[in-house]
Protein backbone atom coordinates (compact mmCIF):
# COMPACT_ATOMS: atom_id res chain seq x y z
CA UNK A 1 0.00 0.00 0.00
CA UNK A 2 1.06 3.38 -0.90
CA UNK A 3 1.30 5.63 1.89
CA UNK A 4 -0.81 8.99 1.44
CA UNK A 5 1.10 12.50 0.67
CA UNK A 6 -0.30 15.24 2.82
CA UNK A 7 -0.89 17.34 -0.16
CA UNK A 8 -2.64 14.85 -1.95
CA UNK A 9 -5.02 14.36 0.98
CA UNK A 10 -5.54 18.13 1.27
CA UNK A 11 -6.17 18.19 -2.49
CA UNK A 12 -8.71 16.09 -2.29
CA UNK A 13 -10.27 16.17 1.19
CA UNK A 14 -9.50 19.87 2.07
CA UNK A 15 -8.21 18.70 5.68
CA UNK A 16 -5.56 16.82 7.35
CA UNK A 17 -4.94 16.01 10.90
CA UNK A 18 -1.60 13.84 12.33
CA UNK A 19 0.08 13.55 15.24
CA UNK A 20 3.03 15.40 15.45
CA UNK A 21 6.35 13.80 15.76
CA UNK A 22 9.63 15.86 16.70
CA UNK A 23 10.52 18.66 18.86
CA UNK A 24 10.87 21.66 16.65
CA UNK A 25 7.94 23.08 17.48
CA UNK A 26 8.30 22.46 20.89
CA UNK A 27 6.72 23.51 23.96
CA UNK A 28 3.83 24.47 21.79
CA UNK A 29 3.43 20.84 19.85
CA UNK A 30 4.61 17.62 22.09
CA UNK A 31 6.01 15.02 20.20
CA UNK A 32 4.03 11.80 19.98
CA UNK A 33 1.00 13.38 21.63
CA UNK A 34 -0.64 16.85 20.03
CA UNK A 35 -3.02 16.01 16.90
CA UNK A 36 -2.78 19.39 14.44
CA UNK A 37 -5.34 20.17 11.78
CA UNK A 38 -3.55 21.46 8.17
CA UNK A 39 -5.90 22.94 5.87
CA UNK A 40 -4.73 24.07 2.34
CA UNK A 41 -3.61 28.15 2.88
CA UNK A 42 -5.85 30.56 1.94
CA UNK A 43 -3.57 33.47 0.24
CA UNK A 44 -0.53 34.50 1.99
CA UNK A 45 0.08 33.71 5.15
CA UNK A 46 0.69 36.05 8.15
CA UNK A 47 3.30 36.95 10.81
CA UNK A 48 2.87 33.71 13.49
CA UNK A 49 1.06 31.31 11.45
CA UNK A 50 2.71 27.82 11.07
CA UNK A 51 3.14 26.53 7.59
CA UNK A 52 3.29 23.07 6.53
CA UNK A 53 6.09 22.53 3.61
CA UNK A 54 8.52 20.03 2.45
CA UNK A 55 12.33 20.30 2.43
CA UNK A 56 13.43 17.33 0.30
CA UNK A 57 11.18 13.93 1.03
CA UNK A 58 10.51 15.56 4.71
CA UNK A 59 7.52 17.84 5.75
CA UNK A 60 8.25 20.38 8.33
CA UNK A 61 5.86 22.52 10.40
CA UNK A 62 7.79 25.63 11.10
CA UNK A 63 6.14 29.52 12.52
CA UNK A 64 6.75 32.30 10.27
CA UNK A 65 8.70 35.01 11.92
CA UNK A 66 8.73 37.32 8.93
CA UNK A 67 6.98 37.61 5.84
CA UNK A 68 8.91 38.47 2.67
CA UNK A 69 8.06 39.97 -0.69
CA UNK A 70 8.60 35.98 -2.27
CA UNK A 71 8.37 34.09 0.46
CA UNK A 72 8.57 33.63 4.41
CA UNK A 73 11.36 33.34 6.86
CA UNK A 74 10.71 30.51 8.79
CA UNK A 75 11.61 28.80 12.70
CA UNK A 76 10.57 26.25 14.80
CA UNK A 77 10.01 27.27 18.27
CA UNK A 78 12.70 25.10 19.77
CA UNK A 79 15.22 26.14 16.83
CA UNK A 80 18.46 27.93 16.20
CA UNK A 81 18.08 28.61 13.08
CA UNK A 82 15.80 30.41 10.29
CA UNK A 83 14.62 29.29 7.39
CA UNK A 84 13.65 30.81 4.04
CA UNK A 85 10.30 29.20 1.98
CA UNK A 86 9.32 30.36 -0.87
CA UNK A 87 5.76 30.68 -1.08
CA UNK A 88 5.22 27.50 -3.81
CA UNK A 89 6.32 25.07 -0.60
CA UNK A 90 3.80 25.79 1.29
CA UNK A 91 1.63 22.94 1.22
CA UNK A 92 -0.60 23.63 4.56
CA UNK A 93 -1.20 25.83 7.46
CA UNK A 94 -1.99 24.79 10.97
CA UNK A 95 -5.56 25.62 11.57
CA UNK A 96 -5.81 23.76 15.22
CA UNK A 97 -4.19 21.38 17.37
CA UNK A 98 -5.47 19.19 20.40
CA UNK A 99 -3.51 18.95 23.18
CA UNK A 100 -4.89 15.67 25.37
CA UNK A 101 -8.33 15.35 23.48
CA UNK A 102 -8.82 19.55 24.07
CA UNK A 103 -8.76 21.49 21.01
CA UNK A 104 -6.73 24.59 21.10
CA UNK A 105 -8.48 28.17 19.82
CA UNK A 106 -5.46 29.44 17.62
CA UNK A 107 -7.79 32.98 17.18
CA UNK A 108 -7.59 32.94 21.33
CA UNK A 109 -6.36 35.49 23.21
CA UNK A 110 -4.28 32.75 25.11
CA UNK A 111 -2.79 31.17 21.84
CA UNK A 112 -2.16 34.57 20.65
CA UNK A 113 -0.67 35.77 23.20
CA UNK A 114 2.18 33.07 23.37
CA UNK A 115 2.75 33.68 19.79
CA UNK A 116 3.74 37.10 20.62
CA UNK A 117 6.27 36.53 23.81
CA UNK A 118 7.63 33.53 22.55
CA UNK A 119 8.96 35.15 19.39
CA UNK A 120 9.85 38.21 21.07
CA UNK A 121 12.03 36.50 23.96
CA UNK A 122 13.53 33.48 20.78
CA UNK A 123 16.60 36.01 20.46
CA UNK A 124 17.22 35.39 24.34
CA UNK A 125 16.24 31.92 23.97
CA UNK A 126 18.71 31.13 20.97
CA UNK A 127 21.74 33.13 22.80
CA UNK A 128 20.93 31.41 26.36
CA UNK A 129 21.36 27.98 24.10
CA UNK A 130 24.58 29.04 22.28
CA UNK A 131 26.03 30.12 25.11
CA UNK A 132 24.87 27.20 27.24
CA UNK A 133 26.35 24.94 24.53
CA UNK A 134 29.59 26.66 24.69
CA UNK A 135 29.84 26.38 28.37
CA UNK A 136 29.59 23.09 28.25
CA UNK A 137 31.60 22.45 25.25
CA UNK A 138 34.38 24.10 27.45
CA UNK A 139 33.84 22.14 30.68
CA UNK A 140 34.49 19.08 28.73
CA UNK A 141 37.15 19.86 27.29
CA UNK A 142 38.89 21.33 30.38
CA UNK A 143 37.63 18.06 32.48
CA UNK A 144 39.55 16.14 29.65
CA UNK A 145 42.86 18.10 29.67
CA UNK A 146 42.56 17.95 33.68
CA UNK A 147 45.94 15.71 34.49
CA UNK A 148 44.96 12.49 36.30
CA UNK A 149 45.31 11.95 40.02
Amino acid sequence: MTPCRIEDVLASEGVYAATTWGTSMYPMLRSGRDTVILRPPQGRLRCYDVPLYRVGEKYVLHRVIRVLPEGYLIRGDNCLTTERVQESQVIGVLTGFYRDDRPVDLSGTGYRLYCRIWCALSPLWRLYRRVSSAAASLLCRLHKKRPAD
